[in-house]
């Protein structure tokens, strides 16, 4: 099948109406690859009705493996090219498949943005649970900043993708989740704040909270470019530039 322009990566619609029919046919390639239509034909699950229905749940995995192969390699050319100039192409060859391949499961680059977005987000809140569990409270600061920083850090190491949509891709529909997912962050920091400082004035904790989130946002670009003992040295640099920030406001009421 010839290559598609990428111009059709761009939907004439307006951002709001292109990226919620983006969403919807994301949505249906997924389903595809579990229950027909064009993913059938390409993974060779039997339509409803076929005699061979025995099979399908195992042709049905190999489309969701197909869909899976297609969102690493988005990540990949994400990560390496950027989002506006990554192309369904690109993303094909990346995948060791034909463009006609990843077209019967996404019809452009931004469907295939958006569901991996949603993937990424949707690991993303389940980190932030896990990093700012209340236990946590009861550490000291060190060990406090160590069990909140570590897994963001970590996730964010390991999903290189997050950050190139998160802050890239401007798609309407991923910019304002991860707008949702940054105010939550501020929440979630201002409760530790109001924990050790219940009586900080509303203004100055949700002050605090920001400045926080974004000496956190300045380190991660350098940690993210660092690899190995590079890496390690900034994360260090990291914690104790929030711990020199947040000793004098908290220290007065730590239990430790």
């Amino acid at each position: 099948m010839p290559e598609r322009p990428q111009a059709e990566d761009a939907a004439k619609a307006p951002e709001a109406t292109k990226t919620t029919a983006a969403k919807k046919t994301a949505g249906k390639a997924a389903e595809r690859g579990a229950t027909g239509t064009r993913a059938e034909r390409a993974t060779g699950t039997p339509a409803e009705g076929s005699p061979d229905k025995t099979s399908a749940p195992r042709r049905q995995a190999r489309g969701e493996r197909r869909i899976a192969q297609l969102l690493e390699a988005a990540a990949s050319v994400f990560c390496r090219t950027g989002y506006a100039a990554a192309s369904t192409n690109a993303i094909a060859r990346e995948a060791e498949v034909s463009p006609g391949t990843l077209y019967q499961f996404f019809p452009n680059k931004e469907a295939i943005a958006v569901h991996l977005g949603d993937e990424l987000l949707r690991r993303a809140r389940d980190m932030h649970g896990q990093a700012f569990l209340p236990e946590n409270l009861d550490k000291p600061l060190p060990e406090l900043l160590d069990a909140v920083l570590d897994p963001v850090i970590a996730f964010n190491c390991e999903n290189p993708a997050f950050w190139a949509l998160m802050h890239g891709s401007g798609i309407p529909g991923i910019t304002q989740e991860h707008e949702e997912l940054h105010n939550g962050l501020l929440e979630r920091i201002q409760g530790i704040l109001r924990a050790f400082c219940p009586d900080g004035p509303p203004e100055e904790l949700a002050r605090v909270s920001g400045m926080i989130l974004g000496i956190f946002k300045a380190a991660l670009d350098l940690i993210l470019a660092s690899e190995g003992a590079e890496r390690a040295a900034y994360t260090a640099e990291l914690k104790i530039v929030l711990l020199r920030y947040l000793e004098p406001m908290l220290a007065a009421t730590h239990p430790h």
